[in-house]
């Protein structure tokens, strides 16, 4: 937001606060700096709707109304009983809690969020001590690509579309989700909502989501239902799918390489691959999405011959490896 726009909304706040009677979009605009510089009524209209979405989006009350039934045309305020904040008295381990939850995320998306609520409590006179001893340390660390764009998602009520490999049989689809919320479970991040194609709820493996995630539409695009448990509704789909896939991977081993995998591959024959000497090996794995990872950390001493699905899955990881190498 650039600083000419920030004092306008301040401006225009303190404004509406100093009020009693509503006013009026032109009385506003020969009352709040700013405004006199649109160079047209148009103008002006537009960068008032834009001002006043953005004071609602804050949590700013905003009240439209008129002064008298002869009045024709609607006026604005703030209403200082709904404006201000009431006391706020945290007991020592609510305040420890609070603290705790600051430390809690490791991604910049929900680091932003969290400080911002600390710096609120401050202002309302609220000590909270950040640097307070804590006998836990906790940590969720969110690694998945998909997690930022998800969770602006699910914000902003955006519907989705991304490409998702199946564990079983392997293969990529796209699926078109309405996100309701992201989740943890047993160390694996979920998105859950309603999937237009199948025209019913699921919940997607974040670790399984290959590229990038689209936004289709507009933001506010539909509601999430009322009385959802997200976490019961991931613990049950995986409770469902928990037998085991039976996919059999091939892999080029470079001679004397990928000890690791050695020991889980059952040997097929040798062969050169670029001038490299090494072997061609099956590997059985009850997750090959999962396994890309590990996979990858080989580098070049392992090349997956098949699935592509997973070809691919390992050639986008050490394509990322790249990117950040090369910023």
């Amino acid at each position: 937001m650039s600083v000419a726009r920030a004092e306008r909304l301040v401006n225009l706040v303190l404004c509406l606060l100093s009020t009693r009677s509503h006013l009026t979009a032109e009385r506003i605009r020969g009352i709040v700096p700013g405004y006199a510089d649109a160079p047209s009524d148009e103008a002006f209209f537009r960068m008032f709707e834009r001002d006043k979405t953005e004071l609602r989006e804050l949590g700013i009350p905003l009240e439209v109304g008129r002064n008298s039934a002869f009045d024709t045309i609607d006026g604005y305020r703030i209403a200082r009983r709904d404006y201000e904040l009431g006391d706020i008295d945290l007991e020592p381990d609510e305040a420890a809690a609070v603290a705790l939850a600051v430390r809690l995320w490791d991604s910049p998306e929900l680091t932003g969020a969290a400080h911002g609520a600390l710096l609120k409590l401050r202002a309302a006179g609220v000590e909270v001590d950040e640097a307070a001893p804590a006998v836990v340390e906790p940590k969720v660390r969110t690694t998945e690509p998909a997690f930022g764009p998800l969770l602006a998602a699910v914000q902003a009520a955006q519907v989705v579309r991304f490409d998702y490999r199946r564990p079983s049989p392997t293969e990529l689809r796209t699926r078109t989700i309405e996100p309701w919320g992201v989740v943890s479970w047993r160390g694996r991040w979920y998105v859950v909502g309603h999937d237009q194609d199948r025209a019913a709820p699921r919940c997607f493996r974040m670790s399984r989501i290959a590229g990038e995630v689209r936004p289709v539409g507009r933001p506010g695009a539909f509601r999430r239902p009322e009385r959802v448990n997200l976490l019961e509704f991931v613990a049950k789909g995986s409770r469902e799918d928990t037998a085991p896939p039976t996919t059999t991977v091939q892999l080029w081993l470079a001679r004397n390489r990928a000890a690791g995998l050695r020991r889980r591959a059952t040997p097929v024959e040798p062969r050169t691959l670029d001038g490299v000497s090494g072997d061609v090996v099956e590997l059985k794995l009850f997750d090959p999405d999962s396994a890309a990872g590990w996979i990858a950390g080989f580098g070049p001493d392992v090349v997956v011959l098949e699935p592509e699905v997973l070809r691919k899955a390992v050639r986008e990881r050490h394509l990322a490896v790249v990117g950040r190498e090369e910023e």
